[in-house]
């Protein structure tokens, strides 16, 4: 049976559709934000959460208009770099390691008074060519992580509020992903990472950080087996980051729930990476369906108390992954690419 507000939906998209030209353009007339706030993080800290923040890449920075939002730190308590603290970014050559552009990050963050998330110490992408062709026993690569996760970690050390440490260790069902890693190590390589990571930086905490378990399913399962797992060999392990990229009206029905279930673990959880994309062209209804999405996000986060905080993985449409990445969809943010807000934004103001 078809729900009134998905009967609304269809009805609204079916009249907006006529009054909306059938391009990727924005529509001069399509709704826009309303909400009245100091601003996000404002907003998240009197809820009782830690942030509200945004991701940000060292390309984009030299945008004024885009650098004046990002730097407001009542709209953004939080920053996380989206590109110059991975492994190729980082250590492009075996041992030899540059922290020149994350450092920016870094000093932006600490400039504007806000938290550091560093992402990401260990991650099947963007690795250069000497790990991934290295043909390394297992040892060897174990040694290797140990070594890229203490220098990477310890480097930033009383600057970061936590480490997406392992970044998406898992397979849509629940396997281990046939990573360089996991091929040659097995599960070692993660057990091997955290405990490099705490220590380098006591006071870190520690992240597994994945897609597709912001709900209860195989995958999520599989990450709680894994922290269970962990715990019981006492390798450290402080949180679990949903990276929530969500689609327009396909956003879990069960995040609180599962949340709990993570938080009950002994761990915190946070919202790291969230957008919820469409395929283009924006309507009035698609946006509207947008604006429920991010509230229902945010109020899930909101109804978990070790739910800290939520980073959006950046702020704007014009700075978006998501075009360069699934054809024909986007406008996934609470700004559009002109940085005015969208009703998206509203969302997020209800969910708080």
């Amino acid at each position: 049976m078809m729900k009134l507000s998905s009967l609304f939906a269809v009805l609204g998209w079916a009249t907006s559709a006529l009054a909306i030209p059938a391009s990727p353009v924005a529509d001069a007339n399509l709704p826009g934000s309303t909400a009245n706030v100091a601003g996000l993080h404002a907003l998240a800290k009197q809820a009782g959460k830690l942030y509200f923040g945004s991701a940000t890449d060292n390309p984009e920075l030299t945008n004024t208009a885009y650098t004046a939002i990002l730097d407001n730190n009542q709209m953004f308590g939080q920053t996380t770099a989206t590109n110059s603290m991975k492994w190729d970014a980082t250590e492009p050559q075996q041992g030899v390691f540059t922290f020149t552009n994350g450092d920016v990050i870094a000093n932006l963050a600490k400039r504007n008074g806000q938290l550091l998330r560093g992402h990401n110490c260990v991650w099947h992408n963007q690795l250069p060519a000497w790990v991934t062709n290295g043909h390394f026993n297992s040892q060897q690569l174990t040694s290797i992580v140990q070594t890229h996760c203490s220098t990477l970690v310890g480097h930033y050390k009383g600057q970061v509020y936590a480490w997406d440490v392992i970044n998406e260790p898992f397979n849509d069902d629940g396997s281990f992903r046939q990573s360089v890693f996991f091929t040659t190590t097995g599960q070692g390589y993660i057990a091997a990472a955290l405990r490099a990571a705490r220590a380098a930086d006591p006071n870190a905490k520690l992240y597994i950080n994945d897609f597709n378990i912001e709900g209860t399913g195989v995958k999520a399962t599989a990450m709680k087996n894994l922290i269970r797992s962990l715990k019981q060999q006492g390798v450290p392990i402080d949180g679990v980051g949903l990276q929530a990229h969500f689609i327009v009206g396909e956003v879990p029905t069960t995040l609180v729930q599962n949340m709990q279930e993570f938080t009950a673990l002994g761990v915190e959880v946070a919202i790291t990476e969230l957008d919820v994309r469409m395929t283009l062209p924006e309507t009035a209804a698609l946006l509207a369906q947008q604006q429920r999405d991010y509230q229902t996000v945010v109020a899930a986060c909101q109804a978990v108390q070790g739910c800290v905080g939520i980073t959006l993985w950046d702020f704007t449409d014009k700075f978006s992954w998501v075009p360069g990445t699934f054809a024909g969809q986007g406008a996934a943010c609470p700004w559009d690419a002109n940085l005015v807000r969208k009703p998206a934004f509203d969302g997020i103001v209800a969910g708080f």
